[in-house]
């Protein structure tokens, strides 16, 4: 593997710690935990460097809160320090791995994110109906509860192929172990930085298998969401138990099985938000849901930048008649 070698050093560096801090900071001055933590910011940055270095490190415990997005979900957040730490070793570990992932991989990625994931969608599906002139049929997959069904122990065992650096292994194996969910050693927490890239190393075993092994050419992934792109439906419909045992052995994740079809984009494929079809795509509905309530829960100083982020979104399908719905909210 042609890569720069990562070491425990480039992580806890003061330099390291200072520059994570100002990335970390933006939006969050007047935070009272981060107003407090800058009162003796280089005090707490040397001692967080001092316990790192010396391996007296502990992670503190979260603060647990549930959100709608539009579907429940358990959030928790760490302390200042540890999110500082948490973006220390992101900053370190992304570069190192995200050479290591497929182009098709789009969640949590620079120079990726769900407007690249949706033009790059429309893109296979073109190349496989050569321009909707063939069948083109689409098997789209969930992965199950992703987040807190993530093996804590296949985590560090993956990490070990590519990390030699045993401090670093510690020190991540500290904070995966820092989170507990319905089982002693499984799930990430949703708050943590350091869980995308850490799901993204987890998934990215599923994609070399589906690329490599399987040999998939029209393949996409987003997150726990992934499509395959083909023109036989059978033979995507086999591919189905092959990759449900791969996710349930090696990984230990399932499928969803309500989540889970081979349609063809003239019934509709919902993908990232979206309904797509042949030649446009709309909106969601549990997606305008949640817009016009987040609409609605913001205070007036905020909702003109809200309404703003909508319509952009909204230039991504069909929806002039929606924008047109949003306009008359301000």
């Amino acid at each position: 593997m042609k890569n720069k070698i990562i070491t425990y050093q480039d992580i806890i560096a003061v330099k390291n710690l200072y520059t994570s801090w100002q990335e970390f900071l933006p939006g969050k001055k007047n935070k009272n935990d981060i107003a407090e933590f800058s009162l003796n910011l280089s005090g707490n940055i040397f001692k967080l460097h001092r316990d790192l270095k010396d391996k007296n490190y502990k992670h503190d415990d979260y603060t647990a809160f549930n959100i709608s997005d539009p579907k429940p979900r358990d959030i928790h957040k760490a302390s200042v320090k540890d999110r500082l730490l948490h973006h220390a070793v992101y900053r370190i570990i992304y570069p190192y791995f995200d050479k290591l992932f497929i182009f098709d991989s789009y969640s949590c990625r620079n120079f990726k994110g769900t407007h690249k994931a949706l033009k790059r969608f429309e893109k296979l599906n073109r190349k496989v109906s050569q321009n909707n002139t063939k069948q083109c049929w689409i098997l789209k997959c969930d992965i199950k509860k992703c987040f807190a069904s993530i093996d804590q122990k296949i985590v560090i065992r993956i990490m070990k192929k590519f990390i030699k650096d045993q401090n670093i292994i510690w020190l991540i194996e500290r904070i995966i172990n820092s989170f507990k969910s319905f089982d002693e050693f499984k799930g990430l927490p949703l708050g943590n930085l350091t869980s995308q890239i850490i799901v993204n190393i987890y998934l990215n075993e599923l994609d070399q298998f589906i690329k490599n092994k399987l040999k998939i050419k029209y393949y996409m992934r987003y997150a726990d969401d992934f499509v395959i792109f083909f023109r036989d439906k059978d033979y995507l419909w086999e591919l189905v138990p092959k990759i449900s045992n791969f996710l349930d052995e090696e990984l230990k994740l399932k499928l969803h099985p309500h989540k889970l079809f081979v349609q063809t984009l003239s019934s509709g494929v919902d993908f990232l938000g979206w309904v797509h079809f042949p030649r446009h795509r709309v909106l969601r509905t549990a997606t305008k849901r949640k817009m016009f309530r987040n609409i609605k829960l913001k205070t007036d100083e905020k909702i003109e930048d809200t309404i703003n982020s909508y319509l952009g979104m909204l230039k991504w399908g069909n929806g002039r008649k929606l924008g047109n719905e949003i306009r008359n909210k301000q």
